[in-house]
């Protein structure tokens, strides 16, 4: 999201303006309605202080804003491929849904062909896209309050059912056992993207970026494993993360001290606490931790444990790289991994 006050000012004359120059340089969100626009659409303008600006589709999808439908934001620069418009027009009609294959043939379409003509339209993905809207519909409506889903205010979907699904399938209810944990969900702007954490007054349980892979699964499981009810708001534990987050990327802390929620087994626990001995700068090899382990021979088993870690960059599974020197996967992004090793070696 665009902070810089001058850069809102730019950027809101253009969209009064209607400036077509500006199209593709930006995406204005309306908080009052919720949707999405170029600078050139010729709807109705909002006022200064209802907008948000991004610098990409993506990033206004994980705000929970939907793609206007004057302007139609996800067809610049080109007219879309009918495949292409079917699917867009589907995800809007049922945002929560989670697609598979069968799903591509009921509208006809040749999943493999739809989904590569969506990357190179939106440098994003097909199941990114259907993603970003799930979690941003979800964490919409964590910001606006358990309030929201209790009156079944719609928020824009034809039925309130819709946004209610939308939210549950990702957040939950509370189970009926006796004991149900409220877990306070708040957000972390950095450089390489906004960041969710799940914290109470006592723990971190989960900092992810938000547009990470397997991120609805993660929360899900951390829900359901704590019979948790997630609300938005902070806590001593959120604003301590996100002070020492700003911090790092500023280059100006040394070590974390949040308290952490490990979550897994005994071996990913040593996995993990592993990598928190490690210093800004280090980079291990899958087969050096499995080693210091004392079996060099379960390196695919470090790799599953720094896949299952869900505090991202405080417990930095970005400095496990492979043998050969190449730099591996991550679950937020290979481009992310580089920059945060590239921030790290330069301290």
């Amino acid at each position: 999201m665009i902070k810089s006050e001058n850069q809102k000012q730019i950027y809101y004359n253009a969209l009064i303006k209607k400036d077509t120059e500006f199209d593709g340089v930006f995406f204005a969100g309306i908080k009052t309605t919720g949707i999405f626009c170029h600078p050139s659409c010729t709807a109705r303008k909002p006022k200064f202080e209802n907008c948000e600006f991004y610098q990409s589709a993506e990033e206004a999808l994980l705000r929970g804003y939907r793609p206007c439908k004057v302007c139609h934001p996800l067809s610049y620069p080109q007219e879309l491929p009918t495949e292409v418009k079917l699917l867009v027009e589907a995800i809007e009609q049922n945002p929560e849904k989670k697609w598979k294959d069968y799903d591509f043939k009921l509208l006809g379409i040749h999943s493999a062909s739809a989904r590569r003509m969506f990357k190179k339209i939106y440098g994003m993905t097909f199941v990114q896209y259907a993603r970003s809207r799930r979690i941003g519909i979800a964490f919409k409506a964590i910001q606006q309050g358990s309030k929201v889903i209790d009156q079944q205010v719609s928020a824009g979907f034809e039925s309130a059912s819709g946004f209610n699904d939308a939210f549950t399938k990702i957040m939950g209810n509370p189970s009926t056992r006796m004991t149900v944990k409220l877990l306070n969900t708040n957000f972390i702007e950095t450089p390489i993207g906004r960041m969710i954490s799940i914290t109470d007054d006592e723990f971190l349980y989960l900092l992810e970026f938000e547009n990470r892979r397997g991120l609805e699964t993660e929360i899900s499981k951390l829900r359901n494993k704590q019979n948790a009810r997630l609300i938005y708001g902070a806590t001593k534990i959120s604003e301590l993360t996100a002070y020492q987050i700003n911090l790092y990327f500023d280059k100006k802390l040394k070590k974390f001290n949040v308290p952490l929620y490990l979550d897994g087994s005994l071996f990913q626990k040593k996995v993990w606490n592993i990598l928190l001995t490690s210093k800004a700068g280090d980079k291990l090899t899958y087969k050096e931790i499995a080693t210091i382990l004392g079996d060099r021979n379960k390196s695919q088993a470090v790799g599953n444990a720094n896949g299952a870690n869900k505090i991202a960059i405080i417990i930095p599974c970005h400095r496990v790289i492979n043998s050969n020197g190449q730099l591996g996967g991550y679950g937020g992004g290979v481009e992310r991994k580089k920059y945060l090793l590239n921030l790290e070696s330069s301290k």
